[in-house]
């Protein structure tokens, strides 16, 4: 893995997702020319987006994909982004399947999303060094300010009837 994290103007973020999803009735279409075509609306669909695709494999029945997707926009909205707009471009640049599919439903409804997330005893140690980090710049940053007003400690020790 090149980079940590992404990023856009105010954010730094590292959000993976693991998703699945099928064809209506898990029909085994994803062949050849369309598997091909498909791939391709998914790449565009996911550049408008800005979302990244890590990983994709296209089964006979389903399509894995690991997809990195900005924390501006929630998964169930950018999933069903992908699956409308890339059942519109199937339908459109492939006819014969209208017949196949009624009403346009190319996908099924449901999908699987899992995130894929840092380490556990790679969280623990961030975070045990980041409180260190904290530790540390508060020493270099915070004063302790004696009181200009206030009676010397030595003062008080020598003369106690001083109140």
């Amino acid at each position: 893995m090149a980079k940590k994290y992404d990023s856009l103007a105010h954010t730094k973020y590292y959000t993976r997702y693991h998703i699945v999803f099928t064809p209506k009735y898990r029909r085994k279409l994803i062949y050849n020319q369309l598997r091909k075509d498909i791939s391709g609306y998914f790449r565009k669909l996911c550049a408008y987006r800005g979302v990244e695709i890590i990983e994709g494999h296209m089964m006979p029945d389903h399509v894995h994909m690991l997809v990195s997707i900005p924390p501006k926009m929630s998964v169930s909205s950018f999933m069903g982004y992908l699956k409308g707009k890339s059942a519109m471009m199937i339908f459109e640049y492939h006819a014969n399947l209208k017949y196949k599919f009624g009403n346009r439903h190319f996908w099924a409804d449901g999908y699987y999303v899992s995130t894929v997330g840092l380490n556990e005893a790679t969280v623990r140690k961030y975070i045990q060094d980041q409180e260190k980090d904290d530790i540390a710049k508060d020493k270099l940053s915070v004063k302790e300010y004696e009181d200009p007003f206030g009676e010397d400690k030595e003062m008080r020790k020598r003369n106690p009837d001083k109140k």
